[in-house]
């Protein structure tokens, strides 16, 4: 970061650039980061979630706390969206109408804890975690199968430990920029924890506030966390298109490359998998291409729906 930034203004440039690919390694990416990052618009610097026309607002409970869902109703498959790091539900505010006028599909979206209407939750974030959440409003909403879920950024984490799981209740996946284990070496999580220590320290004294809270609740136990994620894998009963960005979350070639490369591995690990790139795209995909993720989507709710 600019050593010219303004005190208020480097903890705002943090926690927004930060919280939009959190666990993607944008603690290492702010320090290097690009206007287009910085600047992208996430759920702190749009206007308040509105929920899509037609759609009903659901409080689910999970072990204590309370998770926000918004359904639209609609036939099989359900179409599940689970935003990036740092991102509520209204960052599918385009996507999702759209997808609802185009499937006719049930559309789901919903805020992971300590994110926009949902409870924060105390302690670090946890992927297994995340997708108990999602486990648990799913199951109340009735969606336990035939579900394509798309996934942006961190949910790509989430997504593998849900898809591990409950491999039955997928119809297919669409991973948006996903972070995906293979990226995770011993190396790079090391590099990024080590970043992310020096990136936290610079929110000492600054006002607690919920995206700063959950971005440290992302930052602890990040290594372990990543070194046990780097160990598990996609199961190959599940379709999944993966939707690559042009620029990636990272402003270093190494880390940029290393991104890349855990995209198309994936890709080509199973015959069921497709691989696209959204031209001219930032790692902000549904926001600065949502008609890739719209196009993907649908073609995987009618091919394998």
């Amino acid at each position: 970061m600019s050593a010219r930034t303004t005190p208020r203004r480097r903890t705002a440039v943090f926690a927004t650039a930060a919280l939009a690919t959190v666990v993607t390694g944008a603690l290492v990416a702010c320090g290097n980061s690009t206007a287009s990052a910085a600047d992208a618009p996430t759920a702190s610097s749009r206007p308040a979630a509105t929920a899509a026309a037609g759609s009903s607002l659901h409080m689910i409970t999970n072990n204590g706390h309370k998770l926000a869902f918004h359904v639209t109703p609609g036939h099989l498959p359900a179409i599940v969206l689970d935003a990036g790091g740092g991102e509520d539900s209204s960052q599918w505010q385009k996507i999702a109408p759209a997808l609802a006028k185009k499937t006719g599909s049930e559309i789901i979206t919903y805020d992971r804890a300590g994110i926009g209407k949902s409870d924060e939750v105390v302690g670090a974030w946890n992927a297994e975690n995340a997708a108990s959440d999602l486990e648990a409003g799913l199951t109340k909403l009735g969606a336990t199968h035939d579900v394509v879920l798309v996934s942006h950024s961190q949910a790509g984490e989430v997504a593998t430990y849900f898809a591990k799981k409950h491999p039955k209740w997928l119809a297919g996946a669409v991973l948006v920029d996903a972070s995906l284990p293979d990226f995770y070496t011993d190396s790079e999580t090391a590099r990024i924890e080590a970043a992310n220590q020096a990136q936290v320290a610079q929110l000492d004294g600054q006002v607690s506030t919920k995206p700063v809270r959950q971005l440290l609740a992302t930052a602890d136990n990040y290594g372990p966390m990543h070194h046990a994620y780097h160990r598990i894998s996609w199961p190959e009963s599940v379709p999944a298109t993966v939707i690559a960005s042009s620029k990636t979350p990272f402003d270093t070639p190494e880390d940029a490359q290393l991104w890349r490369n855990a995209q198309t591995r994936f890709a080509k690990a199973a015959a069921n998998r497709t691989y696209t790139v959204a031209k001219g795209s930032s790692h902000e995909i549904p926001t600065d291409r949502p008609d890739v993720v719209i196009k993907a989507v649908a073609a995987m709710a009618k091919a394998h729906g």
